[in-house]
């Protein structure tokens, strides 16, 4: 007997600090695990900006891609991948809403990630709207192209379920990925961060410094029907800048990879960004411009070596489960709207300074609103995946791993990406770029939420 659980745990949260699930959750006994994968060009207009300039052309073009999840008759799971910076607040909550009435499901069951290129978009309505009441609109978002995205993923992942296979079996893989990443917190004797070692680093000095604390595997989920490889999912937690500001958009060397992976398996490829907040290739990369196919073939390299580690076994009788849990992430002391809106309205204040204050108003507008942030968890016989909002520190994929030693645990971050970098506790008393008041729109009790909330989710009693 094919038998899959479906489990819908949603979370009633202690205001801005601690997670509980709630006791009211549902169980549904299905049979047939159904899978499909779509894929849309989400390459913006030549004009239209990019993070940090507008775009002048597209080297290889961005893609919006997902796989949609259907055991037996019950509601689907749509998890998806964009190649751009981020997308936010109202954005993510829209993006998310169109996928689950485009294929009959609800936004809770609909988790939207990127993958955080450079030369990419940016996404974020909620800011663009605070930019355009303070007369800055324009100059960083383009909702009409971003909205074209979304309708097409929307009406494709619609398409693609009408074609959904029903899979066989599922393999899981790993391997690890070689001078690729490198923390980017250095710290001095202090205790403090004495040098950032950020994607790109010319520095050879800071580039002799040790590695630090990564997560070095690539791990993989692959979906087969019969001997028919339907999907397969990839996971690698690092920044993926190779250089940027060129005003070329382009997927840059993980989205490379996965492509050549693609290529070569010759069925569809989905990756995701890990926790890979604090993460780069700094130390492997000066930022010349052909160690970005160096770093693209690195990870390729992981990538079929953690296929070749495949290990399968059947969907039948495997449990499956789907968790989410709604929180209300610690906001930042530094939040305060009182100051942010004379930034704002000083017609003096710079693009960059005009762009931060929308972000920050836009993430407190919605905290304060009590909007809270999703996050999730499939499991799939020994497979746990969470999926994360924001760009998360390594350190918890890490304990996630910790948590549930005896599964294959991996981690999509990039969600939610409104609260910037979300940090460890102790990171915001070291110092550094990320936890500053420009990067960071949590506060440091962030920590004991997601970490509370994350065992809560890995645990496998209903």
């Amino acid at each position: 007997m094919n038998k899959l659980c479906w489990l819908i745990v949603r979370s009633m949260c202690l205001p801005c600090v601690v997670c509980g699930l709630s006791a009211n959750s549902t169980v549904l006994a299905k049979e047939g695990l159904r899978v499909a994968t779509f894929d849309v060009d989400a390459s913006p207009p030549v004009g239209s900006p990019l993070a940090y300039d507008p775009t002048k052309e597209i080297t290889e073009p961005l893609s919006c891609r997902g796989i949609v999840l259907a055991p037996g008759d019950e509601k689907p799971i749509v998890l998806c991948t964009v190649d751009w910076l981020g997308i936010a607040n109202a954005a993510h909550q829209e993006f998310r809403e169109r996928m689950a009435v485009a294929t009959g499901t609800t936004a809770d069951r609909v988790s939207v990630h990127t993958l955080h290129q450079h030369d990419a978009p940016r996404c974020d309505f909620s800011a663009e709207a605070i930019l355009v009441e303070f007369g800055h609109g324009g100059k960083n978002y383009d909702e009409r192209f971003c909205r074209d995205v979304f309708v097409r993923a929307a009406d494709a992942a619609k398409t693609a379920l009408s074609n959904a296979k029903t899979v066989s079996h599922f393999g899981v893989g790993s391997a690890e990925v070689v001078e690729v990443a490198s923390n980017r917190r250095l710290l001095g004797e202090d205790g403090r961060v004495q040098h950032t070692r950020y994607t790109a680093c010319r520095d050879p000095d800071i580039r002799a410094l040790p590695v630090g604390t990564i997560d070095p595997l690539l791990r993989m989920v692959t979906f087969r029907a019969g001997d028919e490889v339907v999907a397969t999912l990839t996971f690698y937690a690092t920044h993926p800048q190779s250089y940027y500001r060129t005003g070329q958009a382009n997927p840059d060397f993980p989205g490379m990879a996965r492509n050549a992976l693609q290529k070569q398996l010759g069925s569809p490829v989905i990756h995701f960004n890990g926790a890979g907040g604090n993460i780069g290739a700094g130390k492997w990369n000066d930022g010349s411009q052909g160690n970005r196919q160096v770093l693209a073939d690195k990870v390729l390299k992981g990538m079929t070596e953690a296929e070749a580690a495949l290990k399968f076994e059947s969907v039948n009788n495997s449990p499956f489960l789907w968790k989410t849990a709604a929180i209300a992430l610690p906001i930042g002391d530094h939040l305060v709207e009182d100051a942010l809106i004379p930034v704002l309205k000083d017609e003096a204040t710079t693009g960059p300074n005009q762009l931060t204050a929308a972000k920050h108003l836009a993430w407190l507008r919605r905290a304060k609103a009590g909007i809270t942030t999703d996050i999730g968890c499939l499991s799939l016989g020994p497979v746990r995946i969470l999926f994360m909002p924001g760009e998360l520190f390594v350190e918890y994929q890490l304990a996630a791993q910790k948590m549930a030693p005896e599964q294959f645990v991996a981690m999509a971050a990039y969600g939610e990406y409104g609260p910037g970098y979300v940090c460890t506790k102790i990171a915001y008393s070291q110092g550094g770029y990320e936890p500053s008041d420009r990067a960071s729109r949590v506060s440091p009790a962030v920590e004991e939420v997601l970490m509370t909330a994350m065992k809560k989710l890995l645990a496998d009693e209903l």
